[in-house]
């Protein structure tokens, strides 16, 4: 049923989101999209606390259903490995709701991508997943930095803030390790019952964790760390 769900959510939102961009916004429809695509794989969200408006979310990273999640709450953007930009129809869908796509194991890109990230800034907030992967859900894994440069200028004026993603039951929907992506979609869509999620929009950075990017992305480990309840991993570079 789930399948037949995600197929009519294709066949019509599609087609209302290419006739929205032509006489209006293209911003307006993905968001919903994304939002019915998260409710047809189980999906039921609940949340604390307020998104700011603008500015840039870090978030621990469990499933692609993390993106659905918060397009739906908070009309996110979202920074994605570039990797993804090499699958055609996935690209396209990406490209509709702005994705800004970098690619991480380039150390010579990181100034360009910084770049990116700056003008990707705007009413919607940005969001970046400090972990750079996926895990299981049991720990927190190493929270990078690099990619705050961006918005590290910005401190004060750019609310940076903290989202931690609690899933009911993590290790069952994660996807991470060898598993290959449809697989996991597969997985995810043929499961029955609800997948129940808690996000927790916590406090924005301020003060002396605004010094620069690593004491950012410290602190938004630590928060995240906190309100899941998970081992906090060591910061890295």
């Amino acid at each position: 049923m789930r399948w037949l769900g995600v197929a009519l959510v294709f066949l019509t939102i599609v087609p209302l989101h290419v006739l929205v961009s032509l006489v209006w916004r293209r911003d307006a429809v993905p968001p919903i999209f994304l939002g019915l695509m998260g409710r047809v794989a189980g999906l039921r969200i609940r949340t604390e606390g307020v998104p700011c408006r603008g500015g840039l979310f870090l978030a621990n990273h469990i499933s692609w259903l993390d993106i659905l999640a918060l397009a739906k709450t908070s009309q996110a953007v979202f920074v994605a490995h570039s990797g993804l930009a090499g699958h055609g129809g996935l690209k396209w869908l990406c490209d509709q709701n702005d994705t800004v796509f970098i690619t991480r194991d380039r150390r010579g890109s990181v100034a360009s991508q910084v770049e990116q990230v700056r003008a990707a800034l705007s009413d919607r907030p940005l969001v970046i997943f400090p972990e750079g992967t996926t895990d299981d859900g049991t720990a927190l894994l190493p929270f990078r930095s690099s990619l705050l440069s961006a918005v590290e200028p910005l401190a004060g004026q750019v609310p940076i803030q903290p989202v931690a993603l609690d899933y009911a039951d993590a290790a069952a929907i994660a996807w991470f390790g060898d598993e290959p992506g449809m697989t996991n979609v597969r997985r995810i869509l043929s499961r029955r019952g609800r997948i129940e999620l808690t996000i927790r929009f916590l406090e924005p950075l301020s003060g002396e964790a605004l010094a620069n990017r690593k004491t950012m992305t410290a602190e938004a480990q630590q928060a995240i760390a906190q309100a899941l309840r998970l081992p906090l991993a060591a910061q890295i570079p």
